[in-house]
């Protein structure tokens, strides 16, 4: 599978990179927990180091490595586990999920003769494009949630109780956000026999995507679910070093609020974008779960050679 994967990137002319594993500042991202090292953290992603090759001049780029997020165990999770990320510079969205698209069908019928996987016995094909539909459609369609983006918490806690899905005590926007889109969108998208690209992701939940043109209420995300595993997630990145600092101190604002470890703003990182971070795209897919699906395997598990406890 491996051997699959890198012939899909050298046949395309990206550049294999290697970046640090222990940094000094970490994801930011509230979701995020991350486990100290030496005078640093082990990374929870490469992806600030990346966008700094890209800053730099490199423009098709990819890295396959080990990341590590605290907390993180269960039929799909691991605390340690393998990632694959690639960027390109001047170059969109679109493009990403074109490569998403083709990688997986290419390394399915590397290992299985043919651009099939398997998920709870089902078969699903991977060939041709994906369904693509916006989280709006996805939240209305199957949750009864009308969502813009720009609500406040108590406009989007409303019209999830109005759709007869309780909340609870959640009294932050992403957490009201997705009482919803586990309880029913999750199921929805699990029930579809195709690969789904879910697209168009609210402001609230941008991470590093920058705003989309003509519609500031979401973003240029979009994240890909085959058979119910989320097996990507993918950005327009955001260029902008004001308002990417922006994001970093209302992240750390959300953390101290919720009494969650404070992490360092990599400053590195503002800087290479206040250089100059060309337009570009990027993803980040786990490579354990792929190796899930070409294998029709029900646990992150069974295709790891040490899982977490066993080592």
């Amino acid at each position: 599978m491996m051997a699959a994967l890198r012939e899909f990137f050298a046949s395309r002319d990206f550049v294999e990179v290697d970046t640090p594993l222990v940094v000094p500042a970490p994801g930011l991202e509230v979701h995020l927990a991350a486990i100290p090292a030496g005078n640093g953290f082990l990374i929870t992603s490469p992806e600030y180091q990346m966008k700094r090759l890209l800053a730099g001049g490199m423009e098709r780029i990819y890295q396959v490595c080990k990341c590590f997020r605290a907390g993180e165990d269960g039929a799909h999770h691991q605390p340690e586990f393998t990632m694959l990320e690639w960027y390109r510079a001047w170059d969109d969205l679109e493009t990403v999920a074109r490569d998403t698209e083709q990688l997986v069908a290419h390394v399915a019928t590397a290992v299985n003769g043919r651009p099939q996987v398997k998920v709870g016995g089902r078969t699903i094909a991977v060939d041709g494009p994906w369904l693509r539909m916006t989280v709006a459609e996805a939240m209305y369609d199957h949750a009864g949630v009308l969502v813009r983006g720009d609500e406040t918490v108590a406009e989007l806690d409303a019209a999830v109780r109005a759709a007869g899905i309780d909340p609870g005590t959640a009294t932050h926007w992403d957490d009201v956000f997705f009482s919803a889109f586990v309880a029913r969108v999750e199921p929805a998208l699990a029930a579809i026999d195709r690969p789904v690209l879910l697209a168009d992701w609210p402001a609230p939940l941008a991470a590093l995507a920058r705003r989309k043109h003509g519609n500031p209420a979401v973003v240029e995300r979009f994240e890909a679910y085959v058979g119910g595993i989320e097996l990507a997630n993918a950005f327009g990145e955001l260029t902008d070093p004001i308002e990417q600092r922006a994001r970093f101190e209302d992240d750390l604002g959300v953390r101290r609020a919720r009494r969650l470890p404070q992490y360092p703003i990599d400053e590195k990182l503002l800087a290479a974008l206040a250089e100059g971070l060309p337009p570009s795209a990027g993803i980040a897919l786990g490579v354990d779960r792929l190796a899930m699906l070409v294998l029709g395997a029900a646990s992150i598990r069974d295709v790891l050679a040490f899982a977490s406890g066993e080592v």
